[in-house]
């Protein structure tokens, strides 16, 4: 029995096959993590979820920024973008299901001894006030009041996180935190704009999530995606792992096997 982290998806399902043929995955005894974004850019997004949904409890998926925005664009808020390549989700005879099943999906899903989410998590949450923050979505997306939050959620803003928030700027920090985020500036206040490597960024000016000096101690791994131009990543002393190795980009797509920490890689057809 194996636990595979896959990092980001974005349609690419015919890699995400061949990377699941390499490691014999059998849905019987092994279990299948996706670190969100599992539609979006690649040719075959639906193929990606129906085999997703399919798998049921074999595969545990946290929601993406992609993913959020497909529940947008289904409830007629945004048009389908041509290259996100997901316009046959809504002709699809079960859009409704797979839907209804997408917004059912968490911002966070926890391991006895890792924490797997989209972008990260916040420097200023400790794992009992992430665990709080992801639980305040999601029973919001899962009640008949979820499409009130989908359409209210597109801004950058707020930037600090504060216990006193309320409301939709409240939920709007908890989504951008765990779906968006990349650089915090040196106080801990989330920069939404910059999506450069850090290798590029000037010595004290931005710095990654999972680097920032003040960031609250983490009790587990947190195991990301998101963010492509990191390339993957592994930092032992930050206790993280980033997976989007941009297979949608002509990259490649990665999947760690958690109980050896083996990585493998499928390169973009």
């Amino acid at each position: 029995m194996s636990t595979y982290i896959v990092g980001d998806i974005q349609g690419c399902f015919d890699e995400l096959q061949l990377l699941l043929k390499k490691v014999s995955f059998d849905p019987k005894h092994d279990t299948l993590w996706l670190a969100g974004d599992l539609v979006a850019r690649g040719p075959k997004s639906l193929e990606t979820l129906r085999f997703i949904r399919k798998l049921g409890s074999s595969a545990k998926c946290i929601l993406g920024n992609h993913d959020l925005h497909l529940l947008a664009v289904y409830l007629g808020y945004f048009p389908a973008k041509a290259k996100d390549k997901t316009s046959d989700i809504f002709s699809a005879e079960d859009k409704d299901e797979i839907i209804d099943w997408l917004r059912h999906q968490p911002l966070m899903a926890e391991h006895n001894e890792f924490v797997m989410c989209h972008a990260g998590i916040s420097p200023r949450w400790n794992l009992a006030t992430a665990t709080q923050a992801a639980q305040e979505i999601e029973s919001i997306l899962t009640s008949d009041n979820w499409q009130w939050l989908i359409k209210n959620m597109y801004a950058n803003t707020p930037t600090q996180w504060s216990e006193s928030l309320q409301g939709i700027e409240r939920y709007r920090y908890i989504i951008n935190a765990f779906t968006r985020m990349r650089f915090c500036k040196q106080d801990g206040e989330l920069d939404m704009e910059c999506k450069l490597p850090p290798s590029k960024i000037g010595s004290g000016n931005l710095f990654p999530w999972f680097s920032l000096p003040s960031r609250q101690p983490f009790e587990k791994t947190i195991i990301f995606g998101h963010w492509a131009a990191l390339m993957g990543c592994h930092d032992e002393k930050a206790n993280v792992i980033g997976l989007d190795t941009g297979c949608v980009w002509g990259e490649y797509l990665s999947m760690l096997r958690w109980e050896d920490k083996k990585m493998f890689t499928q390169s973009a057809i």
